[in-house]
């Protein structure tokens, strides 16, 4: 999916590069004075720039800020008893936590230890569908 994506996005950027060009090239053809063929063109290159940048905002700024806000619900989410997975690969069932930190134990052997919460990765539920 990403890859359709930066694709789609190559692609719209090519043509409107071409377009501008085009444009540009047209209008400082068609132009009778140097001030106005300058003044058509620039207006050419804010609209493309615009163009650029709400692109960009809608294929990379905004899914991230998405990936984010879900990322900060689970956090908030998580309960004493829950399994865990950490960034860092770790996992483990939660003993105790407080506002910025939580405790969890691993394996059989109890090992505890203590995290900070935005060190939290996925919860059991959502490790086991990612599996599948």
């Amino acid at each position: 999916m990403k890859l359709k994506i930066k694709r789609a996005f190559a692609v719209i950027l090519s043509v409107l590069t071409l377009a501008c060009a085009f444009a540009g090239t047209a209008l400082a053809a068609d132009a009778t004075s140097s001030t106005t063929a300058t003044g058509g063109t620039s207006y050419i290159y804010i609209i493309y720039f615009a163009v650029i940048i709400a692109v960009f905002y809608f294929l990379v700024i905004r899914p991230e800020k998405k990936k984010r806000k879900q990322a900060d619900e689970l956090r908030k989410s998580l309960q004493v008893g829950d399994t865990i997975t950490t960034i860092g690969g770790m996992v483990g069932k939660i003993v105790e936590m407080n506002d910025n930190f939580l405790t969890f134990e691993t394996g059989e052997d109890r090992v505890r230890i203590q995290v900070a919460k935005w060190a939290i990765s996925t919860t059991g539920k959502a490790a086991t569908e990612e599996q599948k």
